[in-house]
C-alpha cells in the first residue's frame, strides 16, 4: 500500500510541485480491497498532505497527478473516475464526469426518497492483479479493429451500438462482449443522470439492474457473492435497484433504497447472505459529501 503514497509523491514532484517532509498516521473507516476507491482516497490524502502549498493547487490537476501515480508507479491502468469522485464530490449529489473533456456537473440525489446503501460482500478483491489490465487491453483491441473502418473512432465512447454490431464479425467473441458492455454502459450512465434529474427512481432502478447484468454477463467482473447480494437486495420491497461497484471480483454492491426500506434491506442481507455464502456482510447507509481536502 505504501506505493500509493510514494507514487503520489513522485508524481507531484515530477510535475514541479514543491513537497514538504511529513510524518503521519493513517486513520480510515474505509475498508481496503472493497471496490470503494480506497487507493484513490489514500492518493488524494497523500497529495494534500505532501504538497507544500495545497491551497494553490487546482484540484483537477491533483486528480490527474494521482491517476498518473496509480498508472505509472503502481502499475494499474485505471481511469480518472475514482480520484475524481474522491476529490470533487458534492453534498447530496452524484457527479457526472466526461473523462475525455473533463466536463462535469453534480446531479442532485433525491435523498428524501432514496438512500444509497453500500454492502460489503466480505470477499476482498485486488485491483493490482491482471484482470483489470486484461479488460482494458480487450477494449483497446476492439477500438483498433473498429477504427480500421471507422477512422474517427479513438475510444469506445465514439462507438455507437450500430457501429459495434457492424464490426461484430471482425472481433473475437470475448472482445465483442467487453465492447458491448462499455458501449451500452455509456448510454446507461447518461440515462441514469436524466432519470435522477427527473426524479424517476423506478427508471434508475431498472438501469442499475441492467448495469449489473451487463457487468456480470458481458464484462464478466462480478462474482457469486456480489450476485447473491444483488439478488437479495432486489427482493426487498422499496429497493429501487442494485449493482456491483468498483472493479469487481469481490468487494461491494451499492443499492438505492427508500428510507423505510433501509432497515429491511439490512435485515434481509444479514439473514440471507451468510446462509448462502458463509461470509459476513458489512452494511452502510451513506450520504454524499464534499470531496477530499486539507483540514
Amino acid at each position: 500500500w505504501i506505493d500509493y503514497v510514494a507514487g503520489t509523491a513522485w508524481s507531484l514532484a515530477e510535475d514541479g510541485i514543491r513537497l514538504r517532509p511529513m510524518r503521519g498516521v493513517i486513520a480510515s473507516t474505509l475498508p481496503p480491497s472493497s471496490g470503494l476507491s480506497s487507493s484513490a482516497a489514500l492518493e488524494l490524502a497523500a497529495a494534500w498532505t505532501l504538497a507544500e502549498a495545497p491551497e494553490a493547487l487546482d484540484p483537477i490537476r491533483v486528480v490527474r497527478l494521482c491517476q498518473r501515480a496509480e498508472n505509472a508507479y503502481v502499475g494499474v491502468r485505471t481511469g480518472l473516475m475514482d480520484q475524481f469522485a474522491c476529490a470533487m464530490g458534492r453534498p447530496g449529489a452524484a457527479v457526472l464526469l466526461d473523462c475525455r473533456s473533463l466536463d462535469w456537473r453534480p446531479v442532485p440525489l433525491p435523498l428524501d426518497r432514496a438512500i444509497p446503501v453500500v454492502v460489503h460482500s466480505g470477499s476482498s478483491r485486488s485491483l493490482d492483479g491482471s484482470a483489470y489490465n486484461d479488460r482494458r487491453a480487450q477494449c483497446e483491441a476492439g477500438v483498433a479493429a473498429i477504427a480500421r473502418t471507422q477512422p474517427a473512432v479513438r475510444s469506445l465512447r465514439d462507438v455507437t451500438p450500430a457501429m459495434l454490431e457492424a464490426a461484430a464479425a471482425e472481433l473475437e467473441p470475448v472482445t465483442l462482449r467487453r465492447c458491448r458492455h462499455v458501449v451500452t454502459e455509456n448510454a446507461r450512465v447518461l440515462a441514469t443522470a436524466d432519470a435522477l434529474e427527473a426524479g424517476d427512481l423506478e427508471a434508475v432502478g431498472r438501469l442499475l439492474a441492467a448495469s449489473h447484468a451487463s457487468l456480470r454477463d458481458l464484462y464478466e467482473v462480478s462474482s457469486p457473492e456480489l450476485d447473491a447480494l444483488v439478488e437479495i437486495a432486489m427482493a426487498v420491497p422499496g429497493v429501487f435497484g442494485a449493482r456491483m461497484t468498483g472493479a469487481g471480483f469481490g468487494g461491494c454492491i451499492v443499492a438505492l433504497a427508500a428510507p423505510a426500506a433501509v432497515g429491511p434491506l439490512a435485515d434481509a442481507v444479514r439473514a440471507e447472505y451468510p446462509r448462502r455464502t458463509r461470509l459476513d456482510p458489512r452494511i452502510w447507509a451513506v450520504t454524499p459529501v464534499v470531496g477530499a481536502g486539507r483540514i
